[in-house]
């Protein structure tokens, strides 16, 4: 038997006599004097044997600890410098903390070199300051950025001019270190090139005779611009009521961006938070799912929904204003999953909660964790009962300031997944919806 479960079988004895002994209270006096011999002899049994092997055990067990938690740091900072990616950990300042092997060779820098000096000094002079801002606001835990920036050129002249990359930033607080850290991944690839194409066309003319502007990309764009135009509208138009503001905000994304679209309120006083709107089974006249989802919405109302849409093709009214389009019948559980999402308490959603605790959007893309939107009355994850496939959840804030709410989307079935220029599309929505429900 080894010596953990030695001593853990003397500690069970020693709780049963123990007891033993307490219930010899209702002794008569005369007869106590044999049960106080008892236990000065267990109290010496204990003094001599048992915590001896205790403070013999707990060392050893704190050396297992630290000696686990030092191999799991030395697996991480390995992992760190052998990633394929240039990775590097910044101040709020832009100045580097750590800067693994790849990134050493991409921006010609020795490791010893690196660390305390600005990464700003290897980017081109005219996208430093938006790198500054980017990683400073990063730092305040306003949220994930990406952007694209352009390397000076090494003197050595292994790089071409001008090479992009795209920079893409998360908060981090490591232990040990002051503060938070921004942990920055730079990568190559068709989207900063194609960026880094578009800004040399903008300022040289340069690219005039390269590959023509996707189609597609430009018409998701003009859509997105669109719904943000008619989501500011909807605010300025709206009631100087929260409740109302959040009601009509989710109606005009429901359908239109999303096929499920929740709002919660944090109360005053930071009380918990409350849920005020949750829209699904119905699309607006204007259906925008960035990939042609909505295909069949023009067809008459007595053909009825495509056997596998998603609950929600059938039209109702636009808050614009605009008349009604055709409807096709909505499936029955969309009815019962819709009174299931309002009657839900957003202190049950953990993406929820930690969305108005931290005040970080979260995207996921097929969530593997089916519990993080909470369950239905009958022990239910939503995400499964919906079939959501992506899930977006931002904080409803101004620039600064508290977490006013928190608006949730999800999308179900064959619909594309939310992409990061629709993730930054809503974020800029939740300023705006943030700064109308400040009292």
């Amino acid at each position: 038997m080894a010596e953990g479960e030695r001593v853990t079988a003397e500690l069970t004895d020693f709780r049963r006599r123990v007891d033993e002994l307490r219930a010899a209270r209702a002794l008569p006096s005369t007869e106590r004097l044999s049960v106080l011999d008892a236990a000065l002899l267990e109290l010496q049994h204990v003094v001599d044997v048992i915590l001896p092997r205790l403070e013999r055990g707990l060392p050893a067990e704190r050396d297992n600890g630290a000696r686990r938690a030092a191999d799991e740091q030395q697996l991480l900072r390995a992992l760190f410098q052998r990633m394929p990616y240039a990775v590097a950990l910044l101040g709020p300042d832009t100045v580097i903390r750590r800067l693994n092997f790849a990134g050493t060779r991409l921006f010609g820098m020795r490791a010893g070199y690196a660390a305390g000096r600005p990464l700003t000094a290897s980017l081109a002079p005219e996208g430093r300051a938006a790198f500054r801002s980017q990683v400073a606001a990063v730092s305040r835990n306003e949220g994930d950025r990406s952007l694209v920036v352009r390397l000076l050129p090494p003197p050595d002249g292994a790089r071409r001019e001008g090479e992009s990359l795209r920079a893409t930033m998360t908060a981090l607080r490591p232990r040990g270190e002051t503060g938070t850290s921004v942990l920055t991944v730079f990568l190559t690839g068709p989207e900063a090139l194609a960026a880094d194409r578009d800004g040399r066309a903008g300022r040289g003319g340069l690219g005039r005779t390269g590959m023509p502007p996707d189609l597609a990309e430009l018409t998701r764009t003009t859509e997105l611009m669109d719904l943000l135009d008619d989501m500011t509208m909807t605010i300025l138009e709206a009631p100087r009521d929260p409740v109302a503001i959040l009601d009509q905000a989710c109606r005009v994304l429901c359908g239109r961006f999303a096929d499920w679209v929740t709002a919660d309120l944090v109360t005053r006083g930071g009380g918990p938070l409350i849920r005020v709107a949750a829209y699904g089974g119905a699309a607006p006249d204007a259906p925008y799912d960035g990939d042609g989802a909505y295909e069949d919405t023009d067809r008459p109302a007595d053909e009825g929904a495509a056997p596998d849409a998603p609950a929600g093709r059938h039209r109702v009214a636009s808050p614009s204003g605009r008349p009604d389009a055709p409807a096709a019948r909505a499936p029955c559980g969309a009815d019962a999953l819709q009174a299931a999402l309002a009657s839900q308490p957003p202190g049950d959603c953990p993406v929820v909660v930690e969305a108005a605790r931290a005040g970080n959007a979260h995207l996921q893309v097929r969530p593997e964790d089916l519990d993080a939107f909470g369950h239905d009355a009958d022990g239910v994850p939503i995400l499964a009962r919906a079939g959501v496939t992506s899930l977006l959840c931002v904080p409803l804030r101004a620039r600064s300031g508290p977490v006013r709410g928190v608006l949730t989307l999800l999308r179900t079935g064959g619909r594309r997944a939310f992409s990061m220029a629709e993730a930054g599309t809503v974020d800029r929505m939740a300023r705006h919806l943030g700064r109308a429900l400040r009292p």
